[in-house]
């Protein structure tokens, strides 16, 4: 490869990156907004406080397939730039959410912020896989999961030092009967204020990267384009999206994928709560599963392709992620939770590897099948829901209900890193 070339590849990714840590900051984000606004909305359960992962990922289902219509209209550079304007506005609902203490509001803005993070992943996630060989994608991806999960890592620490600064303190003067109506909404009024300048700061930055991308050299690929196979015969025309089974199993993978992540990494600081431990502990909890992700990122970037293929990195994905489960369930206090946390480590090359997997020898079909790969998002919001019913309304025991949510995730991904993503029709 010449050095124009590895420089023109180079620009993108690092500009891609950057959307990657914008993607990492906006949804990690849920595990700080889901303590936080159990506590300053004064909601009763868990299983409400999930609506908070539901509103975000459930966007991806309703407008992954209208993002992939965008994109063949407007082209990537233009729909990047839409989805991070959109990304803005949602960010500013949360000032009158905040204003008015309505979670329905805040629930809006989280919604319109998935629904731009859905337009901006459709666009992002093919784009890095098809701009180099398809054979190194998972190295790729692992670059962008680098960017997306450092600022997952950070995110709990500044988000929870603002949003939960003496969360425990301020939940036991809410409840103390002596504290009078008067008293408790000042303290709720001055929790919700501590959402006005981060957010606005936010959607400053993310118009300025708007602005950013649409002077920049951010070059558009075709996808449309039919592939040629290495032994240079070209690959008969199929006429439907359906013709790929392997990429309706590769969305299904996406979305237990999601909802072992999310579990893994928004509940996370909940589950450690029920376990007995401080808010103003288990709020930095998400940081240990992204760092666990980021150590799972890095061995992917040294190992794949040269040691290992993104299937069988997948495999042992699968075969961690049910060990860690497990022994998160046969375990208690701390220990418990750092197998929750190591989860992340488990999940860290599950997305870099079923992606290029599912939208594999798509052709023309790539970005409507990128699509259908980015609406398994959802799963990051049916999940948390399952688990919030069987905790608080099926009355189980939250670690058989966490175990029983998330086992099933895994051996669905061992399966398709098996099996699945080599089903394929007869051309």
């Amino acid at each position: 490869m010449t050095n124009q070339t590895q420089k023109s590849v180079i620009s993108p990714i690092v500009t891609i990156g950057a959307l990657f840590f914008i993607f990492g900051f906006v949804t990690w984000a849920n595990s700080t907004l889901i303590p936080f606004l159990k506590l300053a909305c004064g909601l009763k359960t868990d299983f409400e406080a999930f609506l908070v992962t539901f509103a975000s990922y459930i966007a991806y289902f309703f407008l992954a397939l209208p993002s992939s219509w965008i994109l063949r209209k407007l082209g990537f550079k233009n729909g990047i730039i839409i989805g991070l304007l959109i990304l803005a506005f949602g960010s500013l609902i949360f000032i009158p959410a905040a204003n008015t203490r309505s979670f329905g509001l805040f629930l809006t803005g989280i919604f319109i912020q998935g629904a731009a993070l859905s337009l901006l992943q459709t666009a992002s996630n093919p784009y890095i896989s098809i701009i180099g060989p398809i054979e190194s994608a998972a190295k790729r991806i692992s670059i962008m999961g680098l960017c997306n999960k450092f600022a997952g890592l950070i995110v709990p620490i500044i988000m929870g030092t603002i949003f939960l600064k003496n969360a425990s303190a301020i939940e036991t003067k809410i409840a103390d009967a002596a504290t009078t109506v008067l008293e408790r909404e000042a303290l709720l009024q001055e929790v919700l204020g501590r959402v006005h300048t981060p957010y606005i700061v936010l959607a400053i930055v993310f118009s300025a990267f708007a602005l950013f991308i649409k002077y920049s050299n951010l070059p558009e690929v075709d996808v449309d384009k039919e592939e040629v196979l290495a032994d240079n015969e070209v690959r008969v025309t199929k006429t439907s999206i359906f013709q790929f089974p392997h990429l309706f199993l590769g969305a299904f993978c996406i979305f237990v994928y999601v909802a072992a992540e999310v579990m893994a990494g928004d509940i996370i600081g909940v589950y450690g709560k029920s376990l007995g431990i401080s808010a103003d502990i288990s709020k930095y909890f998400t940081t240990l599963t992204l760092a666990s992700m980021l150590v799972g990122y890095v061995i992917g970037i040294i190992v794949i392709p040269k040691y290992i293929t993104q299937q069988a990195a997948l495999k042992i994905c699968a075969i961690l992620g049910v060990i860690f489960i497990t022994a998160a369930y046969l375990t208690t206090g701390y220990t418990s939770v750092v197998f929750v946390g190591l989860l992340g480590l488990a999940n860290s090359l599950m997305w870099p590897a079923i992606f290029p997997l599912g939208i594999k020898d798509l052709g023309k079909f790539t970005k409507t099948g990128s699509a259908i790969m980015i609406m398994g998002i959802a799963g990051g919001a049916i999940w948390p829901l399952i688990y919030g019913y069987l905790k608080d309304y099926a009355h189980m025991h939250f670690q058989l209900a966490f175990f029983v949510s998330v086992l099933p995730c895994y051996l669905y991904i061992w399966f398709f890193a098996a099996r699945g993503h080599k089903i394929r029709t007869k051309s």
